[in-house]
């Protein structure tokens, strides 16, 4: 599911998706019954960082006052925040990078990379019912298969200490970075793909929600 615009939905509306991305199904309350649903589904959101569209541009002026972009983004609660796997600060690409010859990775070459972690991930989860990919793991799993050495571990405690983490971020950094090393074919879990995985919780930071 893509939601354009994320913060121009009412709050109400967006936080009614936290079970649903949370349990992966969502339950209906009537008068007389309640039912529940499957509902596991991958949410694809954008959004301006401002009202105007221009915070963190450097070659644009910021026109929203602090309290409008305040009120804009306040529309995102942090529990939402929390269930999101990865947040992504699109900046503006210079001129330069536009029209630079050198060649990026293939789409064919991508398509081979996440073939083959998704074939690391079914071997990893083989004797599991109903868990298929990281992403599914609950935190006993990530226990078990994201494990860190001791500077990927202190890695993380700085991270959640300076960016205020929760723990729901906290197993999501480690999914993440669990991904990121299958996309590598690496066994273990290592400093860089904690780094890596750190860096897609930019909404986490201070001073971006205020």
């Amino acid at each position: 599911m893509f939601l354009d615009e994320l913060p121009e939905f009412k709050r109400e509306v967006l936080e009614v998706m936290r079970q649903p991305l949370e349990d992966r199904e969502v339950t209906i309350s009537r008068a007389k019954f309640t039912i529940t649903y499957p509902s596991s589904f991958m949410l694809v959101a954008s959004m301006n960082p401002s009202p105007g569209g221009y915070f963190n541009d450097p070659n644009a002026p910021v026109t929203s006052s602090p309290m409008e972009m305040q009120r804009y983004l306040s529309k995102i609660s942090g529990p939402l925040l929390d269930r999101i796997d990865i947040h992504i600060e699109v900046t503006p690409v210079p001129f330069e990078k536009l029209t630079e010859t050198r060649k990026a990775e293939s789409s064919v070459e991508i398509r081979k990379r996440v073939t083959k972690a998704r074939e690391i991930q079914s071997i990893r989860f083989e004797s599991f019912q109903n868990l298929h990919y990281n992403a599914q793991m609950s935190s006993k799993q990530i226990r078990e298969f994201c494990a860190l050495d001791e500077v990927s571990l202190q890695m993380l405690k700085t991270a959640m200490e300076r960016l205020n983490l929760s723990a729901r971020a906290y197993d999501r950094i480690l999914k993440v970075a669990r991904t990121i090393a299958d996309l590598e074919a690496s066994t273990n879990v290592k400093s860089h793909h904690i780094a890596e995985a750190i860096q897609y919780r930019s909404l986490d930071r201070e001073g971006w929600l205020g």
